[in-house]
């Protein structure tokens, strides 16, 4: 296993609320990795409804979810956060004080002195295909996300879906699979109408092969497949020859790991939290955004906004305990300036 890496702070989840949170925490000179088991930044904003529009941002009578998360990374770039994609937080021990070791599914490590939990409703967990005895192919032949590209080259793909990730999939493994097919029950997409114009011009080529219709039964053995049984939209059953299974059937919100991590959950789904600093009942650890909890919370981007604000205050005296910590006002602060890159340039001294 490689060098845990450390860091300041470590956050779980990378949309809008954790994005802000590394601004926070950026004006207080504290690093950030934020972890995230999307393969893209931005949360649901991105993965759900990036084009949902957003009318109640301060400031901002109205924009799109995906340019909300784009205006976010333009505002944290000073900081540079680094961001771990495609993998689930499965651990999290307390191994000094405060100091932390977070453990994800892919086995990476990290040991930091803060956690901030910014994981929305919980993790997105793929929606199994309504398919029997899927079990046995999962993980070995049969995949619900892309981690390493590599893993399909010279292969016989399948991919099952007509949503942006179906598409884009289709898009990137096209040019290294051995053969690719995308199956969809209807003609009609929810992608992109780029994405589905790029495809259907693969199919004119050739180069890959579109059909109607749902996957019905899997074979193979040992967990490897070797082929699909598809029911066409005509009634007709067809056998599609594949190494690898990838349906995008959407995702579905679920609280995951983070049940385990030895909170009080309210109502089995929510982190209780006290509101001056939104820290949980371990020290060291916060929740903001929608996963946590406390009298009259709104389930609003602008409140895990605020939440963030205060939170960052408390985990400047975890990070630096020797320090003073002073309010500065990023419109008046030099200082803070200089770190967001927009300090006036000196004036010319004027000769006498």
């Amino acid at each position: 296993m490689d060098e845990p890496i450390k860091t300041d702070v470590v956050i779980i989840g990378a949309g809008p609320i954790g994005l802000f949170a590394v601004f926070e925490l950026g004006l207080l000179d504290m690093k950030a990795h934020l972890i995230d088991i999307l393969d893209k930044i931005g949360g649901q904003c991105a993965e759900l409804y990036p084009e949902k529009p957003i009318y109640d941002i301060p400031g901002i009578p109205y924009t799109s979810a995906q340019g909300l998360v784009d205006a976010l990374l333009l505002q944290i770039k000073p900081f540079n956060a680094q961001f771990h994609l495609s993998e689930m937080v499965e651990k999290v021990e307390k191994i000094g004080d405060p100091l932390f070791r977070v453990t994800t599914d892919q086995g990476k490590q990290f040991e930091c002195k803060i956690v901030v939990i910014a994981a929305g409703g919980g993790s997105f967990q793929p929606k199994r295909p309504p398919i029997p005895g899927v079990e046995p192919y999962e993980g070995k032949s049969l995949f619900y996300s892309v981690r390493k590209m590599e893993a399909f080259r010279d292969k016989r793909v399948l991919i099952v879906g007509g949503g942006d990730s179906a598409l884009d999939w289709t898009l990137n493994l096209a040019p290294i699979a051995k053969h690719l097919t995308l199956l969809h029950r209807r003609s009609e997409f929810r992608a992109a109408p780029d994405s589905v114009n790029k495809m259907m011009a693969l199919v004119g080529e050739g180069k890959i092969d579109f059909v109607l219709g749902q996957v019905t039964a899997l074979h193979g053995e040992q967990g490897q497949l070797s082929k699909a049984s598809v029911k066409i939209n005509d009634g007709s059953v067809m056998e599609l020859a594949c190494d690898a299974l990838l349906p995008f059937f959407g995702l579905t919100m679920k609280l995951g790991p983070v049940a385990n991590w030895g909170f009080e959950l309210k109502n089995n789904e929510l982190i209780p939290v006290e509101t001056a600093s939104f820290e949980t009942s371990v020290p060291g650890i916060f929740a903001i955004g929608d996963i946590n909890w406390y009298p009259g919370k709104l389930k609003l981007i602008l409140s895990g906004f605020h939440e963030a604000a205060l939170m960052a205050q408390k985990a400047y005296h975890y990070v630096y305990p020797e320090k003073r910590l002073v309010f500065q006002y990023t419109t008046s602060s030099t200082s803070l300036q200089k770190k967001l890159g927009v300090a006036p340039a000196p004036k010319e001294s004027q000769p006498a």
